[in-house]
């Protein structure tokens, strides 16, 4: 094997120990801190480091700040590849990964917003049928679908509102004989919310036909439900297409790792000579160019 070669294997081995050592540092730190609190006597005295306060904060900055995982491998690159092209390329990709991570949080805080929504109707439906009024059943929906955990659309945990600013008006109008279907709607604007319009409607025709919430109510829980599943089954069924869009964004690397292998130095080739900065600017290009592609091809399929 050629000194380079030698070089890269050298760094690798030292990078898959520092990930080893990181992940047997961060091991179930949930379970440790059970086990302090509950089980009688101190915890094990080799783990004891786990519970440092530094390594707490790095654990927590490394899950919530993931896309500055880009710097230490750019400047991985930037040392074995003596340039300071990766570097660069790496301060390129923080605010793109932060914005596409930012994009999946979003996605999420959607979904979970309509899972609320359904398990709101549900509550409403359950107090009407054990005899509450609709201002009271409503009222003791929102409260046990806050106290039940469901995920707060705005602030975060322990902040915020579950339907953002509109909630006030919503209890409000609840409580005191308001305009609940307004309110609903106004709180139907937030993110993923729609469903609050469908409950908003079945509470205008209750109130002018006298009669029909728990029916409404139930079928708009069941729609939202089947909403639900058809966009899982969905999801697993492009879960096939996602994994060849990563197949083929990883292929590059895997070229790199066997040129490495094969004693061809590929990050000189691509990093110090004219032919090879020619490769790596078209190359990287239709590598941006075909994920865009294949990521928009996947979302078309994935929109309602």
């Amino acid at each position: 094997m050629t000194g380079g070669a030698a070089g890269y294997a050298a760094h690798a081995v030292a990078l898959c120990a520092g990930a080893a050592v990181w992940l047997v540092a961060m091991r179930e730190p949930g379970a440790r801190r059970a086990r302090v609190l509950f089980v009688d006597g101190p915890a094990e005295p080799w783990r004891a480091w786990r519970s440092w306060p530094f390594l707490l904060k790095a654990r927590e900055l490394a899950v919530e700040r993931r896309e500055w995982w880009c710097v230490p491998v750019a400047v991985l690159l930037t040392v074995l590849g003596a340039s300071v092209l990766p570097l660069i390329a790496g301060a390129v990709a923080v605010p793109l990964v932060r914005r596409w991570m930012r994009g999946r949080a979003r996605r999420r805080q959607h979904e979970r917003a309509a899972e609320s929504v359904a398990a709101l109707c549900a509550a409403v439906v359950g107090e009407l049928r054990a005899g509450q009024e609709p201002g009271q059943a409503l009222s003791a929906g929102l409260r046990e679908c806050a106290a039940g955990g469901e995920p707060r659309v705005r602030g975060g945990p322990g902040g915020g509102a579950w339907l953002g600013d509109a909630e006030a008006a919503v209890l409000a109008a609840a409580r005191f004989g308001g305009d609940v279907p307004g309110a609903l709607r106004q709180a139907a604007a937030g993110p993923g919310l729609g469903g609050l319009s469908g409950m908003a409607a079945c509470w205008q025709v209750a109130v002018d036909g006298g009669a029909g919430l728990v029916a409404g109510l139930d079928r708009l829980e069941t729609a939202l439900r089947a909403d639900r599943r058809r966009r899982e089954e969905l999801r697993a069924q492009l879960a096939g297409a996602w994994s060849t869009v990563v197949v083929l964004a990883l292929l590059p690397v895997a070229g790199l790792g066997l040129g490495a292998a094969l004693g061809a130095d590929p990050l000189r080739v691509l990093l110090h000579t004219p032919g090879g900065l020619f490769c790596l600017a078209v190359g990287g290009s239709l590598e941006a160019a075909g994920l865009f592609w294949a990521c928009r091809i996947v979302r078309g399929g994935e929109a309602p």
